[in-house]
């Protein structure tokens, strides 16, 4: 099977060029699923990153005509057992903002310091074609909980996630500096060295 195209289970066409800055240099191209939001949804309800992402794909991948690519991502805190977790997007509420969810975060890690405030980003990417999986990848990223937002990039929890490696928080980091550290990036580039490996490209 040769794949040269993936289409992203998502109708954020922001999404899509986070990708594409992703692998500039690939020879798949990337592109948006047609009429994402009038298809019926996906309930991303399971208690894992991974089935939520394979589940995903597996559901779009039926209204596609080639293989779909979906991703489950979220916060993990330790301290808190592993919340936000799968529920990073709903943290504060289903109509919250990022900046409800952030506040939400730093009010509970408030009495936590030094590495109890450690944290990870976790990303898992799947792809499928009509109802079948071919493959799911993770990785992740470790950073500790800010004491208060910094920055003005990024989205989500990227202002509160400081990276010791850059001594900077996602929101202060550059696209590139981001793009090479971030749970997303690490793990699309896993996907895409298993596909070239797989010689199914």
């Amino acid at each position: 099977m040769k794949i040269d195209r993936l289409i992203l289970a998502t109708s954020n066409p922001g999404k899509l060029r986070e990708y594409q800055r992703l692998a500039p240099a690939s020879p798949i191209a990337l592109e948006l699923l047609p009429n994402f939001s009038q298809l019926p949804p996906f309930d991303e309800s399971a208690a894992t990153f991974a089935e939520n992402a394979a589940g995903k794909a597996i559901h779009y991948s039926r209204f596609a005509n080639g293989v779909v690519l979906a991703e489950d991502s979220g916060l993990v805190v330790p301290a808190l057992n592993g919340a936000p977790g799968v529920r990073s997007a709903r943290y504060a509420g289903e109509n919250a903002t990022d900046a409800d969810r952030n506040h939400k975060l730093l009010t509970e890690m408030a009495r936590f310091k030094g590495e109890a405030r450690i944290a990870r980003f976790v990303c898992v990417t799947a792809l499928a074609q009509k109802g079948s999986a071919i493959a799911v990848v993770s990785d992740s990223v470790q950073g500790l909980i800010a004491a208060e937002p910094r920055g003005a990039n990024g989205f989500g929890y990227d202002p509160i996630f400081f990276v010791p490696e850059i001594a900077k928080t996602f929101a202060q980091a550059t696209p590139d500096e981001k793009d090479r550290l971030s749970h997303r990036g690490k793990a699309f580039r896993k996907l895409l060295s298993y596909l070239q490996t797989s010689a199914v490209i």
